[in-house]
C-alpha cells in the first residue's frame, strides 16, 4: 500500500523511526535529513529514501512543502505489482538526484494533491505508484554487468575505512579504492561480503567503538566522534541494536 501526502516539516530538529519505507521529495523549500549516518538535503532536485524501522533525523529550512510517500510492506501495490519489488529501493538509505522527467512528475503531483482531501483520493495512490516505479526503473532498469569478484579486497577496504573513521565514507570512495565504478561496486561488494557497503562500514565503526569502550577511559561522546557517528545517541542506538547492550554496559562488561 502506498500513501501519498504533502507536509510542511518543522524547523525544529526531530528524530523518529516508523515501520513503513518512505520517500521524501521537496516541492518547495528545503529540508535536512540524516539516516543511518548519511546526511543530505531534500529539495526539488534531491529526494531521500528512508528504509523502514531506521532512525532518521530531519528538520525544515524555513517554509517548505514536502511530498511524502509511505510504502507499507504488506499487500500488492498499484497495478498488481508486489510491494517487495518496490522495496528494493529501500535496501539502504539513498539521497537521489532527480532528473527532468521526475521533476515533471512532481509538478503534476503537486497540482493534483493540492486540495484538502487529495491525499485520500485514488489519484494519490496512483501518483505515488508512478513516482516510485519511475524512480525504481531509473535506478535498476539497466542490468549491472559483474566483473570478477577478485577486484574486491575486503582487507584493503577495511583499512581504508579505519583510517577515516572520524568522517563519512562514501560508496564512491570505496569504489575508487577498489578501482571500479560506483555503479558496479555495490553489486560486486555485496556478492563478495554478503553485506552492503553501508553495513560493512557500520560494522567497522561498531567494532572500533566497542574496542575503545572496553580498552580506554575516553568519554562516550568522544568515542562516538572518533568512530564517525553523528552523535552519542546515534552510536548508542547502533550499539544497542547490534549487541543488545548500551555503551555503559558494554564498558562495564570489560574485564579491565
Amino acid at each position: 500500500m502506498i500513501k501519498t501526502r504533502i507536509l510542511d516539516l518543522p524547523v525544529q530538529s526531530a528524530t523518529h523511526a516508523h515501520a513503513q519505507h518512505q520517500l521524501i521529495v521537496g516541492l518547495d523549500g528545503c529540508a535536512d535529513f540524516e539516516v543511518m549516518g548519511q546526511g543530505g538535503a531534500v529539495n526539488r532536485l534531491h529526494a531521500c529514501l528512508v528504509p523502514g524501522h531506521e532512525m532518521h533525523a530531519f528538520s525544515g529550512r524555513g517554509n517548505n512543502h514536502m511530498l511524502i510517500l509511505d510504502l507499507l510492506t504488506e499487500g500488492p501495490g498499484p497495478g498488481g505489482v508486489e510491494e517487495e519489488q518496490l522495496a528494493r529501493l529501500f535496501d539502504k538509505p539513498r539521497f537521489v538526484r532527480l532528473d527532468q522527467r521526475m521533476q515533471s512528475l512532481l509538478d503534476f503531483a503537486a497540482q493534483a494533491l493540492g486540495g484538502p482531501d487529495a491525499s485520500d483520493s485514488p489519484m494519490a495512490w496512483h501518483l505515488g505508484g508512478i513516482l516510485l516505479h519511475s524512480l525504481h526503473d531509473r535506478l535498476f532498469s539497466t542490468p549491472i554487468p559483474l566483473r570478477s569478484a577478485s577486484v574486491i579486497d575486503l582487507e584493503r577496504i577495511e583499512r581504508y575505512v579505519r583510517e577515516r573513521l572520524d568522517r563519512p565514507v562514501s560508496v564512491a570512495e570505496l569504489a575508487a579504492c577498489a578501482c571500479v565504478s560506483s555503479s558496479h561496486f555495490f553489486a560486486l561488494f555485496k556478492q563478495v561480503s554478503g553485506l552492503t557497503p553501508h553495513q560493512f562500514v557500520l560494522n567497522v565503526r561498531l567494532d572500533e567503538a566497542g574496542r575503545l569502550l572496553r580498552e580506554s577511559s575516553l568519554p562516550v561522546a568522544e568515542i562516538a566522534s572518533r568512530c564517525g557517528f553523528s552523535s552519542q545517541s546515534a552510536m548508542t542506538h547502533a550499539i544497542r541494536r547490534h549487541t543488545g547492550l548500551t555503551p555503559r554496559k558494554l564498558r562495564l562488561s570489560s574485564p579491565l
